[in-house]
């Protein structure tokens, strides 16, 4: 099989990648080795920046309406509504099966398979059979592709006897109406709790912390949220991780690193969609031109990368009992840095 463009991954990214090179005319494949809707422990909040990209690919799926985000603790809290457009909470089998019939819906193939090797070739690429002049990887935070191709930056040294501060996420649904149109954000001692309404009977909570923490012990210290989630029926737990990935560059000859398989800081500002959609889009329209998708890759992930180091450095401190007083108490750099992420 021959294709101008070769999406590893048919995750939301891998999609929002087909459906782009499918608007600019090139044949596109996609090559998933999970057949059907594909799920995966994430926050499920589209921020405004994510859904205004999928509108303008003609892609709307259903969900709740995200006017905002809060964040909280037994010390009280800080809301921000967005000055703009709303935000989504969306299922992510509903994302993925929006994502997949607008991509089918434009000509794009899917193939089931994996990406168990790569051959760089003088006319593009070869993987599992198919021949591509170009590959985007979009294969996640622990991508095949990367290693492959010798995109995968080496893990930190890590110190005898140092604490393990790699970071996890849990996602658990509850069925119960929303009580609020905002993301909220509860920082219990170690973890926190991402809450999104993603329909008019279901609410996800997205745990993000360390190693070995759990549901039940971040609810145990949110007396708060734990009322509001007493009683409703829970569904089974996802989970992903370790979240901090890197890669040395984001291109190799034809093959473009996208979304996580690019890099990852962590999850905690909840905008890994909108910068995943805007590499995507980027990538498509540098496919000749190396270093333009490298400086493009720069300038999408610039403000992301910045914030959500800074906010998980502080939230690994010992001054993470701070973070929401001082939030409350400078409610304008709150709602600066809720914007800024927002898109």
């Amino acid at each position: 099989m021959d294709t101008d463009v070769l999406v590893v991954g048919g995750g939301p990214v891998g999609l929002a990648a087909a459906v782009e090179a499918r608007r600019r005319g090139h044949e596109v494949v996609v090559l998933e080795p999970r057949p059907g809707t594909v799920d995966k422990a994430c926050g499920e909040g589209l921020m405004p920046g994510a859904l205004r990209l999928l509108q303008e690919w003609e892609i709307d799926p259903p969900g709740h309406p995200l006017a905002g985000i809060s964040y909280r603790s037994p010390a009280g809290h800080v809301d921000h509504r967005f000055r703009g457009a709303s935000g989504r909470g969306v299922r992510r089998t509903a994302l993925h099966d929006a994502l997949r019939e607008r991509a089918a819906a434009l000509g794009a193939t899917t193939v089931t398979g994996r990406a168990d090797d790569v051959r760089v070739t003088p006319r593009g690429v070869e993987v599992a059979g198919i021949s591509a002049r170009h590959l985007l990887a979009c294969d996640g935070l622990h991508s095949t592709v990367r290693r492959l191709v010798g995109l995968e930056a080496p893990p930190p040294a890590r110190r005898a006897g140092r604490e393990d501060r790699r970071r996890y996420g849990l996602r658990r649904h509850y069925r119960l109406a929303p009580w609020t149109d905002l993301v909220e954000v509860h920082w219990s001692p170690v973890a926190e709790l991402y809450v999104t309404p993603v329909g008019p009977d279901l609410v996800g909570v997205a745990l993000l912390g360390p190693r070995g923490a759990s549901l039940e012990s971040a609810l145990a210290a949110l007396p708060e949220l734990a009322a509001r989630l007493e009683g409703a029926t829970a569904g089974p737990v996802r989970g992903a991780g370790p979240l901090r990935q890197r890669s040395t560059r984001r291109t190799a000859g034809p093959v473009r690193l996208v979304g996580d398989a690019s890099g990852y800081v962590d999850a905690l500002t909840g905008e890994g969609l909108r910068v995943g959609f805007a590499q995507a889009r980027a990538a498509v329209a540098t496919l000749d031109d190396a270093a333009a998708y490298e400086r493009a890759w720069w300038a999408a992930t610039r403000d992301y990368r910045i914030l959500t180091s800074a906010l998980v450095a502080w939230a690994a401190s010992p001054l993470r009992p701070a973070l929401v007083p001082v939030a409350r108490r400078s409610p304008a750099l709150f709602a600066a840095a809720v914007e800024r992420l927002a898109g």
